[in-house]
């Protein structure tokens, strides 16, 4: 006989992690035996129907939300193996297919889990800002012990560093400095103790000039305060 649909209206259930919501869900069945169809159920397309409503709620009620939100395939084969173990055999009808439709989310839960998904990318982001960072300074202290053999290179990526401002057109201004004269100024602000010792001066080996000679002793003469000379000592 033809496959046969009835549609399960939205159930709203509680999953196993204490989440309110409501699933909806579509059964595909076919007639096998039409003796038991007729005989044994008085309306099987309502039996089928309630059957699928109980079980709908039995499997979310067992499940988790992340479950029933990520494992779909999983979900619709354990409904369509409960939902046929009673229709099957007593009633002659076989469960071809079960698929759930939609799970409707109370808003509340929607927003927390807007919540979480931004977390979570944010923590991604994060983590791979931190490792470029750490990729970088490895690299930055690779080229550091490059330029540190080579003092002209430290020079050049100066000068390529002003090329990249200058090409930005922006109202910064670079002045390159030398590193060797902010050396030259560092051992000249050091204190005089602290200073290398300058060359010993020549020692001056002009003589002196010298003293005048004495005067004779017979026309020496030494004169009084009151003017008048004064006797001869060595008479």
């Amino acid at each position: 006989m033809q496959i046969a649909v009835v549609g399960v209206p939205a159930q709203e259930t509680i999953t196993r992690d204490n989440v309110t919501l409501k699933v909806d869900a579509v059964v595909y069945y076919r007639v096998v035996d039409p003796l038991k169809a007729v005989i044994n159920v008085q309306n099987y397309h309502l039996a089928v129907s309630q059957v699928a409503q109980t079980s709908l709620r039995a499997v979310t009620g067992r499940s988790n939300m992340d479950q029933l939100l990520s494992e779909r395939e999983h979900v619709n084969a354990e409904l369509k193996d409960v939902i046929d173990a009673p229709t099957e055999g007593p009633w002659g009808i076989r469960v071809e297919r079960v698929e759930v439709k939609d799970i409707s989310l109370p808003e509340s839960m929607k927003r927390s889990m807007s919540r979480q998904a931004e977390a979570e990318r944010e923590r991604r982001a994060r983590i791979i800002a931190a490792d470029g960072e750490y990729q970088a300074s490895k690299k930055l202290a690779q080229a550091a012990t490059v330029m540190a053999a080579d003092p002209a290179a430290l020079q050049l990526r100066l000068l390529q560093t002003v090329v990249e401002v200058a090409a930005e057109k922006n109202s910064t201004l670079v002045m390159p400095f030398p590193v060797e004269l902010l050396r030259f100024f560092d051992r000249a602000s050091l204190p005089a103790s602290l200073a290398p010792p300058a060359a010993d001066a020549e020692e001056d080996t002009t003589a002196l000039p010298a003293p005048p000679a004495a005067l004779p002793a017979s026309t020496a003469a030494v004169t009084h305060p009151n003017g008048s000379p004064a006797a001869d000592p060595t008479s």
